[in-house]
């Protein structure tokens, strides 16, 4: 009998991506995989059920569950969909088991082998599955749409019959993939645009995409493309570099994150205070509470003469375009552990070594499993 890989709706509150949409669901039916897709599934990323050719609609979540060996999500899963699942089956997609211990839990005790797709470790070899970045770069994107929507300036220099306007000036705090997809979007509607990162090694991307690089003489370079964390006195250097530059910015855009983990406090509200009438802060790790001390996560307000947006799920707005980014993620996850028709996982390969959440009872993932531990002492 062929795998069987399920497609769930997805029932997060605001979340409208799909695991798989209908050309990598095609892909995986050509590879031999039964396709089941439950109904609607795709509908809130504009995927009709008809636009699943090569997929079996399933009208109900627990038959869809009850048949699977492999499961394909975005959101973490809830208990009642865990409950579902058939006993030692696969799952693949985003858990922040940080977050969600009685999840792991859950996963635990149905013997789900599940593999986060936050955890695909950052190598060359792996970067066609870093679900992290392909979500990231349309969190940058929609960062500087935001900036613009939100801003009470335009972005552009403009030239009018009643005079010229100067263009807004954009920061842009962190440069990875966020942070650069939020660079090179500003540029484009005409803003200047400088940039700062702990990583110096990102100067030269900043530099390439047009960008002012800010060195501000903290350098904090750390392991997988991460920063590590700061000490008490480079926090306080970096700050106080930073605010001269904030107290300019028309916008601010903040991207640094760091998986498993809350977000860094970097602009308290001294440096708020500090910034012109009218400016914007958006905060892209508001997920994570924050890079702003201010920021409320899931909303917009308004600090003196400045507002700050603390959106969340911000791909999930881009639902069409995040769901096939994501959909090409998990095939290129999947596509080498499916061999003449069976799942082969090589637990010897870093990948799958490394990304393994849970697998026969057991937290393979090491944060968690002391995280879990913890919580049970």
């Amino acid at each position: 009998m062929p795998i069987k890989i399920a497609v769930p709706k997805e029932h997060a509150p605001g979340e409208k991506r799909v695991a798989l949409d209908p050309s990598v669901c095609a892909r995986f039916a050509k590879m031999g995989l039964e396709v089941l897709l439950e109904k609607e599934a795709g509908s809130a990323a504009q995927f009709s059920d008809s636009a699943y050719a090569d997929a079996r609609i399933v009208n109900d979540a627990k038959s869809l569950f009850g048949e699977a060996d492999i499961v394909v999500k975005v959101a973490p899963p809830s208990a009642d969909e865990v409950k579902k699942m058939r006993e030692g089956a696969v799952l693949l997609g985003f858990f922040h088991a940080h977050k969600n211990v009685d999840m792991v839990k859950a996963l635990q005790a149905k013997k789900i082998t599940a593999f986060a797709m936050e955890l695909v470790p950052r190598i060359s070899r792996a970067q066609s599955m870093d679900a992290l970045s392909s979500q990231a770069a349309i969190g940058g994107y929609k960062a500087a749409i935001m900036g613009a929507d939100l801003a009470c300036r335009f972005f552009p220099m403009l030239t009018t019959a009643a005079g010229t306007i100067r263009p807004s000036k954009v920061i842009v705090i962190g440069a990875g993939v966020a942070g650069l997809q939020a660079i090179a979007t500003a540029r484009r509607l005409g803003a200047m645009v400088e940039a700062y990162d702990v990583r110096s090694a990102t100067k030269e991307q900043v530099e390439s995409l047009g960008a002012k690089f800010l060195d501000l003489g903290v350098s904090a370079e750390g392991e997988g493309g991460y920063a590590r964390e700061l000490t008490a006195e480079e926090k306080q250097q970096q700050q106080d570099a930073l605010a001269k530059y904030i107290g300019q910015a028309d916008v601010l855009i903040t991207t640094a994150a760091i998986p498993g983990r809350d977000a860094p406090k970097l602009i308290p509200q001294s440096m708020v205070d500090g910034m012109k009438p009218g400016a914007v802060i958006i905060d892209l790790a508001a997920e994570g509470g924050g890079n702003c001390e201010l920021t409320q996560p899931g909303k917009t307000i308004t600090h003196g003469h400045v507002v700050i947006h603390g959106p969340l799920n911000v791909p999930s707005q881009v639902a069409l375009h995040a769901s096939e980014m994501y959909a090409k993620n998990l095939l290129n996850f999947l596509t080498p552990v499916i061999k003449e028709g069976a799942l082969a996982l090589d637990w010897e390969d870093e990948v799958i070594a490394k990304s393994c959440l849970t697998h026969e009872g057991q937290i393979k993932h090491e944060a968690t499993r002391s995280l879990i531990e913890g919580a049970q002492s």
